[in-house]
């Protein structure tokens, strides 16, 4: 849930009573960047900008956008910084919560079951949601974990790290025999 207590590094509330006309233009100053950076693992992010349009949708509201942003972020492979971009299509769906959503199991967890559709449905109590909380996971998902950066197969290449099928030496051979014969 987005819309919670604590406070978020990037947090823009949307009162629903009265939704902005024109689209809203989110973009994070040095602070928020820093603290998002610091969330997300990464070496630091550069820029961080989303252009939003909110409309009333069901019992909810509708957010679609685009989300750009300049990070940097470390090679999978060598550990060495470098720089990626990100764009990322932003479409969302604010739903009030529901008490007792789900169904209790036996262990007195609640189960909810998901729809496809329910993917991007995030709940919100209250009067407003955070679009901004909502845009700052939107990145941390758009993020490539695995990520390699340019020097990635000199990397692998000093590890002595080769591709499937490249292996050499007197075993790499007795293998290829197996594997013709």
């Amino acid at each position: 849930m987005v819309n919670e207590t604590h406070e978020t590094e990037l947090s823009r509330p949307i009162k629903v009573k009265a939704l902005p006309a024109d689209p809203v233009v989110i973009e994070a100053d040095a602070g928020e960047r820093a603290g998002l950076a610091e969330r997300f693992g990464l070496p630091g992010i550069d820029r961080l900008r989303a252009v939003v349009d909110i409309a009333p949708s069901g019992p909810g509201f509708r957010a679609t956008g685009t989300l750009e942003a300049a990070i940097r972020q470390t090679c999978a492979i060598s550990g060495e910084d470098f720089p990626a971009r990100i764009v990322e299509d932003i479409d969302l769906r604010f739903v009030r919560e529901q008490a007792n959503a789900g169904v209790v199991n036996e262990d007195g967890e609640i189960e909810i079951e998901l729809d496809l559709d329910d993917s991007d449905e995030i709940e919100f109590s209250g009067d407003s949601f955070d679009l901004g909380e909502a845009t700052a996971q939107t990145l941390g998902l758009a993020i490539d974990p695995y990520a390699e950066g340019p020097n990635a197969e000199n990397a692998r290449e000093k590890a002595g790290i080769v591709g499937e099928g490249e292996q050499q030496g007197p075993l790499a051979e007795a293998l290829k025999g197996l594997k013709s014969g």
